[in-house]
């Protein structure tokens, strides 16, 4: 099997990756994606992964919970094991400091000099998994410059804490870092293909947003009013009511008949309105509305595989407010059973990367 997944539940991180070493012995992993509940330590989680997989690159992250196939858990730990089938070559680097600015420079000489010509990549042999600490605030930045430095698509999360929000980690061959992005750039050896989910239909009412704070993701003023009663007018409901349908009733930049979800997080005191990522100032934005989370994952998957069984596996970047909103409604085991025949490993994020940092989506690598 050239794709193979693994769980554990084990409580100590020792145990639980020794358990997942065990799951994987019979597999000559080159590459070893993992995401971790961030109850475990992650220097630990880290260490332990590259010692037990030695002649593996190992790739992880903190989560707010973890997917495997068949289901969706918490405080626990999943692995995926890629053979050299699926992987012809990859390399990983680590940008550190994020807060200070993202600077690309040393990173871009490393991949230039490791595969010739890293801006003019062949999009149908390479593709990227990207990994953010959750709490940097530096996603749309860092997306913005990869995206001008490379052709390939890059796909990936932002790491979590367990709802904590206090300290997201990425991990690389047995390091734990805070303030950073770990990049892995792979030359696959199968087909591939990339989901971007997000179950919302746009509605008539849009927003503009004329007055931003885009250092710390506020909208003061959507259509020159305070941002919360433009939104709660749109929805036709008061302000003091608008803070319990923001999950339900996010916004998004539409391409191509395509919503690209900015999430509000909360309303604050002066009406202003703070989101999960950024949104710029004279943005039309359509007010979305949430459609049925499990069924929108099947119909997506099955328009992937025609029918057939042409899915080899999965990585999954699923929001937590998803999670959240499937936890609400109690369907949990119905979008875990989604992927129960297709390896699948995954987390739910603080948001989602792809063409931009978005949120409220499920972005995923297809290998077929």
């Amino acid at each position: 099997m050239s794709l193979k997944v693994y769980k554990s539940e084990k409580k100590d991180v020792v145990e639980a990756i020794a358990e997942i070493k065990d799951g994987l012995k019979d597999v000559s992993a080159k590459f070893i994606v993992f995401f971790s509940s961030s109850k475990f330590d992650p220097t630990s989680t880290a260490e332990l992964f590259n010692n037990s997989f030695p002649n593996s690159e190992t790739f992880g992250c903190t989560t707010s919970g973890e997917i495997v196939s068949g289901g969706m858990y918490k405080e626990s730990i999943v692995a995926m094991a890629f053979e050299e089938d699926k992987v012809k070559n990859l390399k990983i680097e680590v940008l550190e400091n994020l807060s200070s600015g993202i600077n690309l420079e040393l990173m871009l000489e490393s991949y230039n000099s490791y595969f010739g010509d890293f801006r003019n990549l062949d999009i149908e042999k390479y593709y990227g998994l990207v990994l953010i600490d959750g709490m940097s605030g530096a996603e749309e930045v860092l997306m913005d410059s990869l995206g001008s430095q490379t052709n390939i698509n890059i796909v990936g999360a932002s790491a979590g804490d367990d709802l904590q929000f206090k300290a997201t980690y990425v991990m690389h061959n047995g390091k734990a870092y805070g303030d950073a992005a770990v990049l892995a750039v792979v030359e696959s050896g199968v087909d591939f293909d990339f989901i971007k989910t997000q179950s919302f239909n746009s509605t008539d009412k849009t927003l503009i947003p004329t007055k931003v704070n885009a250092k710390n993701r506020e909208v003061i003023e959507f259509n020159n009013k305070p941002a919360a009663i433009a939104y709660s007018e749109a929805l036709g409901v008061s302000v003091d009511e608008v803070s319990s349908l923001l999950m339900k009733h996010p916004v998004g930049l539409m391409v191509d008949g395509e919503p690209y979800v900015r999430s509000p997080q909360m309303i604050l005191e002066n009406n202003s309105m703070k989101f999960y990522c950024n949104v710029s100032e004279g943005m039309e934005l359509n007010i979305l509305e949430s459609t049925d989370i499990v069924e929108d994952t099947k119909a997506i998957l099955k328009s992937k595989t025609n029918g057939s069984n042409s899915i080899s596996g999965i990585v999954n970047f699923n929001c937590i407010l998803r999670t959240l909103e499937l936890e609400s409604l109690e369907k949990t085991d119905d979008y875990g059973k989604v992927f129960s025949n297709i390896p699948t490993v995954g987390f739910s994020t603080y948001g989602e990367e792809f063409i931009g940092h978005i949120n409220q989506t499920a972005t995923m690598l297809v290998l077929k």
